[in-house]
């Protein structure tokens, strides 16, 4: 996931690994959004009795964007049949975008190539370059 999030230009400021509870996962969330634009968590998003992450995140989104999380599950989809089974959310706290990804390394990984082009576009909406063009997203 880091390589193609530098691959698209942006920058890694911090890392966590928490346990699979919800006010802890809350917490990682918030420290991340006040210090970045784009939340991505990787991870507990089956149906497990510990996979919390959309639970944790759904509360801290002031919008839901059911697009992104839509697109993510239809392309692994067309991989494994299980990306029926991941309830991965994305939605928006204050100027910061939250995306819930699945845990396996692969899925996670296609998952975030499906959305990366979605993922820009909103953060520039987020930024208020709300200004509609029949162009690619900025990737600046």
């Amino acid at each position: 996931m880091a390589e193609v999030l530098r691959a698209h230009k942006f920058k890694i400021v911090s890392t966590e690994i928490v346990a699979d509870e919800v006010a802890r996962i809350q917490q990682a969330i918030l420290r991340g959004a006040a210090k970045a634009r784009l939340v991505v968590t990787t991870g507990g998003t089956g149906i497990a009795a510990r996979d919390v992450t959309p639970e944790a995140t759904r509360p801290l989104c002031e919008k839901l964007i059911e697009g992104i999380a839509e697109r993510m599950r239809s392309e692994s989809a067309k991989k494994t049949a299980f990306a029926a089974l991941s309830r991965g959310v994305c939605g928006i706290r204050s100027k910061t975008l939250i995306v819930n990804l699945p845990g396996s390394p692969s899925g996670a990984v296609d998952s975030l190539q499906a959305v990366i082009d979605q993922l820009l576009h909103a953060m520039d909406l987020l930024a208020g370059n709300t200004e509609h063009t029949s162009s690619a997203p900025s990737r600046d």
